[in-house]
């Protein structure tokens, strides 16, 4: 019993024609007059789905009969033609050598492939000559190189009938060699902090001295990679910036009296039963609209080629804008660009001519390098020129913090803006962007410039900080405040300062009114969170000197500390102090404390921990969603959103 392969193998080697060179001449002839008529011939007519192209027509008939096939006759014919295929080929692979490379771009230098033209013929007739010239066993000519058809790789037994249109989709185009796939923009960023403040013993340090900050770039740096899918950067964690960027609703001061009222209250520690929570809060006037001196703003707007993704230059416009609707007539707005060179792209002009500002923002377009200093330098320059007696100079720096030309050493830059800020114009950063985020360079630089510091990663931030809190941002009412705790050692064993890394100062600094410190502007509120331990309490993590003292000195049984303020009237150069002690009596937390309390143990489970014990994720989550209290913009709910984010990527 014979394979019935075999048989049919048998039989098509029967029926293979020997090579004819006469006939195969006349085939060739046939295909020049073809080609011949084709470069002068009319376009034929419209592909419908009933009469296609005829690469197309021969798919949708492929297609056809093989939905038609029952799975035996398939089985028979697709054995049919794979013989059919081999015996066809065999000739041509024999002479023709192994195929050519097929190329993904055409180079008019190489030697040109042959492609094979064949007229559109009756359907008795088309067969033949493309089984013919399929076993040929000779290459074939090629098409001239510009005649409009196509060309194709030599593959045996390919026939190319598509126009020079079809063509890329004729031809699979093949992945790039590793070297030349563009490699992955490098993440660049650089963040300001330091080591989290230690556990301090009362009785070897009873003084703690900070500056305070009210910026808020960290908690819109954590949402902004908690939103991308994962945890940000140990060092983008500053938990004062993140306690700080929700409000809070202090007692404000009297009329007539200081600027700004502190509120103290002591509670229990929400991750610690055996210590305490020492909460001080500031709370700054808000002068009425009316008595808001004219103000001159200089948009100092980095369009260098690094902002042109659209979460940097074109959400700055877009924040702009908003911004522009709470300015009066009064106001003016200048706007310096900086790209390779800085130029004035807007002189100064009446924020009442809103057309004429979104004008030139819209001009706004990125390229070129980072002049960081010849843009500062010019932003200065303008914002003199538009000061006037009373009125209230800023520059606002946009960037994505890569300042890479010029001035670009952050102690040099600081200096500079120093120098600037004596003058009476301050200047903020805004930061925009990730990827090269230079947060270290725009907190120094805010920080010199007695401006604050804010990261924008969407609208509603840039509302939040351009709209709702632009008044507390440019209107300064009490400058270089600084913040110092003496803390009873009778009263208190251990304490340590939440957050305030980078804000830390020396003692010596409290009474030396040359030390810079941070402002408080209208409206603004400040919050500041000790964790401190009593004596005797098993939270103790030091152990006594053996050297040390027998026993710490006594103060006032009714007082764990005293609280000292020193601020500076805007314009002034001397501080004024403001005293006041601390009690012992412990309060119920408030909704504002309690939430304050989750967001810096956030802020701890994101840099480690390590003071937190078996306090959790969800002991934070559970806190903060007990404590929402009036969210009237729905931070809060967000910031249980943004926690609970942590929770899933920390697993």
């Amino acid at each position: 019993m014979t394979d019935p392969l075999d048989d049919l193998k048998s039989a098509f080697d029967r029926a293979t024609p020997a090579p004819d060179p006469a006939r195969k001449a006349d085939i060739l002839a046939r295909a020049q007059e073809n080609f011949d008529r084709a470069q002068g011939s009319a376009a034929g007519p419209r592909p419908t789905p009933d009469r296609p192209r005829l690469a197309a027509g021969f798919r949708n008939g492929v297609g056809h009969m093989l939905s038609t096939l029952s799975s035996r006759g398939a089985l028979a014919a697709g054995t049919a033609i794979v013989a059919v295929g081999v015996v066809m080929l065999l000739p041509v692979l024999q002479q023709s050598g192994p195929p050519m490379p097929f190329p993904a771009v055409m180079d008019e230098a190489a030697p040109p492939p042959r492609p094979v033209v064949v007229e559109e013929m009756a359907e008795d007739d088309a067969l033949a000559p493309m089984a013919e010239i399929a076993a040929s066993p000779e290459p074939m000519p090629m098409a001239d190189a510009g005649s409009g058809l196509s060309r194709s790789a030599p593959v045996a037994g390919t026939l190319s009938l598509s126009s020079e249109a079809e063509a890329p989709m004729m031809r699979p185009m093949p992945a790039p060699p590793p070297d030349m796939i563009a490699p992955e923009a490098p993440d660049t960023e650089a963040f300001a902090n330091e080591d989290p403040n230690p556990v301090r013993v009362t009785a070897e340090e009873p003084v703690s001295t900070f500056s305070v900050d009210v910026d808020t770039a960290s908690w819109s740096i954590l949402r902004s990679s908690l939103m991308a899918g994962r945890l940000p950067p140990a060092d983008a964690v500053r938990i004062e910036e993140m306690v700080n960027y929700f409000p809070y609703a202090y007692p404000a001061p009297e009329p007539g009296s200081d600027p700004f009222r502190a509120t103290v209250t002591l509670s229990q520690t929400p991750w610690n039963p055996d210590t305490q929570l020492l909460r001080i809060g500031l709370q700054g006037e808000m002068p009425a609209l009316d008595d808001r001196p004219p103000l001159n703003l200089v948009f100092l707007v980095d369009t260098s080629g690094s902002m042109q993704d659209p979460d940097k230059l074109p959400l700055l416009k877009q924040s702009f804008r908003l911004m522009l609707s709470e300015l009066r007539p009064e106001d003016q707005v200048a706007i310096v660009a900086y790209a390779g060179s800085a130029g004035r792209v807007l002189d100064p002009t009446p924020a009442s001519d809103r057309a004429t500002i979104l004008a030139a923002l819209d001009r706004l377009q990125a390229g070129g390098s980072t002049a960081g200093q010849e843009g500062l330098e010019l932003a200065y320059a303008t914002a003199e020129a538009m000061a006037e007696d009373g009125q209230i100079g800023r520059v606002i720096l946009a960037t994505d913090g890569d300042f890479n030309v010029g001035l670009s050493d952050p102690g040099a830059l600081e200096d500079y803006i120093a120098d600037k800020r004596d003058s009476g114009t301050y200047l903020s950063v805004l930061g925009f962007g990730r990827g090269n985020l230079d947060d270290a360079t725009m907190q120094a630089l805010a920080q010199a410039g007695n401006g604050q510091a804010a990261y924008i990663d969407t609208l509603a931030e840039a509302r939040k900080v351009l709209v709702d809190q632009l008044t507390g941002a440019l209107f300064p009412i009490a400058g270089d405040v600084k913040v110092q705790v003496e803390f009873n050692p009778a009263i208190v064993a251990e304490y340590r300062l939440i957050g305030y890394e980078t804000r830390a100062l020396r003692r010596e600094d409290f009474n030396n009114d040359r030390v810079d410190a941070g402002d408080i502007g209208a409206g603004h509120t400040v919050t500041a969170l000790y964790e401190i331990t009593p004596p005797g309490s098993p939270a103790i993590l030091n152990d006594p000197l053996r050297y040390g003292a027998a026993a710490p000195a006594a103060g006032p049984a009714d007082e764990i500390g005293f609280l000292r303020l020193r601020y500076k009237a805007p314009g002034a150069d001397d501080s004024r102090l403001i005293e006041t002690p601390i009690g012992t009596d412990m309060t119920d937390p408030d909704a504002d404390l309690r939430f304050a309390a989750a967001i810096a143990g956030f802020g701890q489970l994101l840099r480690g921990g390590a003071y937190l014990g078996d306090w959790s994720w969800s002991d934070a989550i559970a806190l903060a969603e007990g404590a929402q209290g009036d969210d009237r913009f729905g931070y809060r709910r967000e910031a249980v959103t943004l926690m609970r984010l942590a929770e899933s990527l920390s697993r």
